[in-house]
């Protein structure tokens, strides 16, 4: 079983920068081609001050988490099961985002093939003046492997 005292473990926040181009290649990887990730006029001509990011796009910051800290496993030992996102705002391209993770849950399972261990982490991505972007909830699947943390 995971340690119920990985709870509320944290990481201190890390910048990103959004850029243009980060945006425009993330959308391709996605195969979303609306004009809103590529075109700067269009983004303008629909409200926008430039063009704006993904719904996914946060999955690609970076933070000052190591999961394997966080819950002491190995991170070939991790499995993604779920991930979803809540904004207070679009994310702009020149956007400078905080972005913090937090251990919120662990707790177990039942599965097929017998008990699961399962982590529930958190994202919170700020802008420079504190004001709240997004949160992001990922539910991971520990699995039993013969790997050392």
């Amino acid at each position: 079983m995971l340690d119920k005292n990985a709870i509320g473990r944290a990481s201190p926040p890390t910048l990103n920068e959004v850029e243009k181009g980060a945006i425009r290649r993330f959308a391709e990887a996605i195969g979303d081609y609306n004009p809103i990730y590529y075109d700067e006029e269009y983004a303008r001509a629909s409200g926008y001050p430039t063009i704006i990011a993904p719904p996914t796009f946060p999955a690609s910051f970076h933070s000052a988490a190591d999961l394997r800290e966080l819950l002491g496993v190995g991170i070939k030992s991790l499995l993604h099961a779920e991930q979803g996102f809540d904004y207070e705002r679009p994310i702009f391209a020149g956007d400078r985002i905080y972005v913090s993770t937090r251990v919120s849950d662990v707790f177990e399972r039942p599965g097929i093939s017998g008990r699961m261990d399962i982590a529930v982490i958190e994202d919170e991505g700020r802008d420079e003046e504190g004001n709240l972007v997004f949160r992001a909830r990922r539910t991971l699947v520990v699995r039993a492997t013969k790997e050392t943390p």
